[in-house]
């Protein structure tokens, strides 16, 4: 737990020229006494593309510090032209609050700064070499970005963690990938035998719908094929017998010869040979 917390950060004169100074008010809370004092800092960032341009406008140290609620007034310089690229000057930037106990920072305050020229043909047409009387500086100071970091005040005890702490009870389990694994079996197993289950019941469903007499539009149809069969094997018996009366004389003594239950055999066989061939 952080023993400086800063409670807020009210920026005092914004809008303002780019040449005037930078104005803050800082309220931030001390939990217990501390043996050194706080360092508090605000730094310009002069280019997007290198550090090169950051330059420090203005540092304060502040103690000792009481316990509880504290504010002041923190005072900066505006930055330093020449230590700009002339194309960084106007455009959007930032400006970085810190504040650090015994070289160590502990919290971060970011702001956009927007940089314009308060005339708007100079907005339109920006001449190659900035007219810094003209331009103006605006803070977005309803959005700060606050970052803040753990550090080591006077006692070890309140040192951070360098890394963490030791869970000899966790090797003794099994391995979250395991567990996560035979579940994710166990499930997929289940899944499975639930649609083996579920296909063998529809299987066998339809085949109690299947397995029933035809109906009677199969049966029709099957009977008027049969009839078809009839009339085309009677008109071909009409030729047989016209030719068997041309020989009547060779078939009544081939009949006679014939036993009936040979005769009728080999009619039948005959009316079978017959349908096969039509």
């Amino acid at each position: 737990m952080s023993v400086v917390s800063l409670l807020g950060v009210e920026v005092k004169n914004n809008p303002a020229a780019f040449d005037a100074p930078y104005e803050f008010e800082i309220t931030f809370e001390c939990l217990e006494g501390l043996q050194k004092d706080l360092e508090w800092k605000l730094t310009y960032v002069g280019s997007a593309t290198s550090s090169e341009h950051d330059q420090e406008l203005d540092s304060v140290l502040v103690g000792p510090i009481p316990v509880g609620v504290n504010k002041f007034a923190f005072r900066a310089d505006p930055p330093d032209l020449s230590r700009i690229p002339s194309s960084e000057i106007i455009g959007v930037t930032v400006i970085l609050l810190s504040c650090s106990y015994d070289d160590r920072e502990f919290v971060r305050v970011g702001y956009y700064v927007n940089n314009e020229y308060t005339d708007e043909a100079l907005q339109l047409e920006p001449p190659a070499k900035p007219i810094i009387e003209k331009v103006r500086r605006i803070i977005l100071a309803e959005k700060p970005r606050v970052t803040r970091f753990a550090i080591k005040w006077d006692s070890d005890e309140s040192a951070p963690p360098e890394f963490p702490p030791e869970q000899p009870e966790a090797d003794l389990g099994a391995a979250d990938g395991d567990q996560y694994g035979a579940e994710e079996e166990e499930e997929e197993l289940e899944a499975v035998e639930g649609e083996a289950a579920d296909g063998d019941d529809a299987d066998m469903a339809g085949g109690e719908d299947t397995a029933g007499p035809p109906n009677e539009e199969d049966a029709a149809s099957d009977a008027g094929s049969e009839e078809i069969d009839i009339e085309e094997s009677e008109g071909e018996d009409d030729e047989e017998e016209e030719e068997q009366e041309e020989g009547a004389g060779d078939d009544m003594e081939m009949d006679e010869a014939e036993p009936n239950g040979e005769k009728h055999a080999q009619q039948q066989a005959q009316h079978n040979a017959d349908v096969m061939v039509h």
